[in-house]
């Protein structure tokens, strides 16, 4: 596999089509960029291994890979596992943005 080009941060290019972001803890395994807020607070912005929500099909998990979709949030309380612990964040509603490796919530919309 090619080396995915890199900015002049030293991070990959996720937002091209076929990047891979590559983002791995010091074990190799991969890992996803989650990041959950509202207009008012930020919740979380680490990397993290997954994150499981609830919408109208049902209990999801986002793992890394995983298909670009955007879903819009039941309450629940997310779970974003990250090394050997689980952030909990209770919700009431939410809007989710997968792509290339990065989640995003927005909270309270």
């Amino acid at each position: 596999m090619a080396d995915v080009p890199k900015t002049p941060t030293d991070k990959p290019l996720i937002d091209q089509p076929g990047a891979v972001s590559g983002i791995k803890d010091p074990a190799g395994k991969p890992m996803i960029h989650v990041k959950v807020y509202s207009p008012y607070q930020n919740y979380f912005d680490d990397n993290a291994y997954s994150i499981s929500g609830l919408n109208n099909t049902g209990p999801f998990d986002v793992l890394p890979r995983h298909h670009n979709f955007i879903t819009l949030l039941n309450p629940c309380v997310l779970e974003v596992h990250v090394t050997n612990a689980i952030k909990r964040i209770r919700i009431s509603r939410g809007v989710m943005h997968v792509k290339a490796d990065q989640v995003i919530v927005f909270l309270d919309v």
